[in-house]
């Protein structure tokens, strides 16, 4: 009899691993709170299409899908645009949200995956400090394995017994707060900046994006402390005033989510559990896009579960896949946590300081952008953009201070993840989670 797999919620991860799992002859049923025709937000998608074929589907059709325009990066002072320039084999794909998830959700049935839809999930059903099911309201569902792709606030996740040493829920300064809108798009002429992205925004730790597609007008408004409705009028106003193609009614979308902005989980499995995607918090620390790396990741965890051949699924043989992630992904994410840190630590007039001097310059957006790995971001880096940036830094102390505080974070946060127990022991592993979330703390 094959193997049971629960995947807890619809994440795009865990549809990649359940898909890739059922295709290999696993016994794979999502559960999902939402209903079908509710899947997916009422917005646009940015990622890089490898994700498709990590998972072993073929990319979609381009009909459903574009290129992502490139963005120019603005500080709080508007005084200086840096403005990436991409290779087009580099762009990332945009596509509808719910579009999307009808190419995954539709391939996975194909492989062999059923999808039981409006199913909440409640908690963990454990066994001693085995994770064996899941509770949906008095009904309780066991499986070999739980995969939790329930999201930033999963269930499942939060509610795991403390001694398997999995971090239950994202901090301060780890979560992001977004408002997400499409407006009409007035007819003003060709628009310059057709992806504009502010930091720092009318003096606020966070970001907007306008981006001037050929229909509507988008708008992202984003912070690390939550905000209301009120507040977005009051940006969409400023916004407008810059940026007269934003018209004022709005065409869809105008909801408000969380997502992860910080390093990935600590650890990733125990016995009978594996975490991925935004409940293992396997976003790009800063822009928060994780749809890629989550595809990327279920293909990890499938293969862990493929080579399991005690088919036991416990933490001891599920460290495969945690081990994969990191080498492959969740290492070159933690200088980026790091950086993201010394953003919440930066003044307004830091940041345009950073902006103006050349201390951050286009080439370094670009490339950040396209590389999830900050070596390959800097190896472009030429004698003349060094010397610009020390002289930048050595001119003003307190931003030098802050960024010589940053590479010792990321000098010591790079040491503590290579040094990830190679063998699942509950014991080394929870003492190294504990180092390792304790070089990300502000």
């Amino acid at each position: 009899m094959s193997k049971k797999i629960i995947v807890a919620g619809a994440g795009h991860g865990g549809i990649a691993a359940g898909a890739i799992l059922a295709k290999n002859g696993y016994d794979v049923t999502v559960y999902e709170k939402q209903k079908r025709k509710d899947m997916g937000y009422d917005w646009t998608d940015i990622f890089d299409r490898k994700g498709f074929t990590a998972m072993g589907m073929d990319i979609p059709d381009s009909s459903l899908w574009s290129l992502k325009n490139d963005m120019t990066f603005f500080g709080p002072g508007m005084k200086t645009a840096l403005r990436q320039k991409t290779p087009e084999d580099k762009l990332e794909i945009q596509m509808e949200r719910k579009v999307l998830y009808d190419c995954l959700i539709s391939y996975a049935e194909e492989c062999g995956v059923r999808f039981e839809f409006g199913k909440e999930i409640e908690a963990p059903l454990m066994l001693g400090s085995r994770v064996a099911g899941i509770k949906i309201g008095k009904k309780d569902i066991f499986a070999d394995l739980v995969i939790d792709a329930c999201g930033i606030n999963s269930p499942v996740r939060s509610k795991l017994p403390a001694h398997l040493g999995i971090q239950k829920d994202a901090q301060k300064y780890e979560r992001f707060y977004v408002w997400r809108g499409f407006y009409e798009k007035t007819d003003c002429g060709e628009v310059e900046d057709k992806f504009k992205v502010l930091l720092f925004h009318r003096g606020k730790l966070g970001i907007s994006w306008v981006a001037a597609e050929e229909e509507y007008t988008d708008i992202l408004i984003g912070r690390f402390e939550k905000f209301d409705d009120e507040e977005v009028e009051e940006t969409l106003e400023a916004l407008r005033a810059e940026n007269p193609h934003l018209g004022k009614k709005l065409v869809r979308g105008g909801e408000f989510v969380e997502i992860p902005v910080r390093q990935s989980l600590g650890v990733l499995v125990a016995d009978g559990y594996a975490a991925i995607g935004d409940s293992a918090f396997m976003t790009v620390p800063i822009i928060g896009s994780g749809i890629a790396n989550s595809m990327k990741a279920g293909a990890l965890l499938a293969n862990a579960v493929i080579d399991d051949r005690t088919d036991s699924y416990s933490g001891t043989t599920l460290w495969k896949y945690q081990k994969d992630y990191y080498e492959k992904i969740g290492a070159g994410l933690v200088p980026f946590a790091c950086i993201k840190l010394l953003l919440t630590r930066l003044e307004c007039d830091e940041l345009d300081y950073i902006f103006e001097k050349g201390i951050l310059n286009a080439r370094d957006m670009t490339a950040g952008m396209v590389s999830p790995n900050l070596i390959e971001v800097f190896k472009g880096v030429t004698a003349a953009d060094i010397k610009i940036k020390a002289d930048g830094l050595i001119n003003n102390t307190d931003v030098l201070k802050k960024v010589i505080r940053l590479g010792a974070e990321i000098a010591a946060a790079t040491a503590v993840t290579a040094a990830m127990p190679k063998e699942y022991n509950l014991k080394k592993v929870c003492a190294w989670a504990d180092k390792y979330n304790d070089c990300f703390k502000r």
